[in-house]
């Protein structure tokens, strides 16, 4: 089964963005697809890189490092959505109720997810 993009629709349930695809699977695709649509996001990407994997001798941590930043460029390609989510969080740090605020997380945490199951190119 193919995940399906997530697409957040604005006000009215329309969705006039155009929001980009996703890379090849690659560090290098994802790092230039960040530089592209995401700049914001690339300070961290490349910190990162070099402080997790740069000096490493293994490419074991590169599928976790990938999977990381394969989810917050989904997320970051699409501002109504990064909106949506930090909203959430916003929204479930503040509620009063536990059970609001656990439904406010599970929703988050259900976007996340179907962010991070985008397949290259969609």
């Amino acid at each position: 089964m193919t995940a399906q993009p997530v697409h957040f629709d604005g006000p009215g349930g329309e969705d006039p963005r155009r929001i980009p695809p996703m890379p090849e699977g690659s560090p290098q695709a994802l790092r230039l697809a960040i530089s592209e649509h995401a700049p914001h996001l690339l300070p961290d990407f490349e910190s990162h890189w070099r402080r997790a994997i740069g000096d490493a001798f293994s490419l074991t941590p590169v599928p976790a490092f990938m999977q990381l930043w394969w989810t917050q460029y989904a997320i970051a390609r699409d501002p109504l959505l990064e909106a949506h989510l930090n909203d959430l969080e916003a929204r479930a740090g503040k509620a009063e109720d536990p059970r609001e605020s656990a439904a406010l997380l599970a929703e988050y945490s259900r976007l996340r997810r179907a962010a991070a199951e985008a397949e290259p190119g969609e």
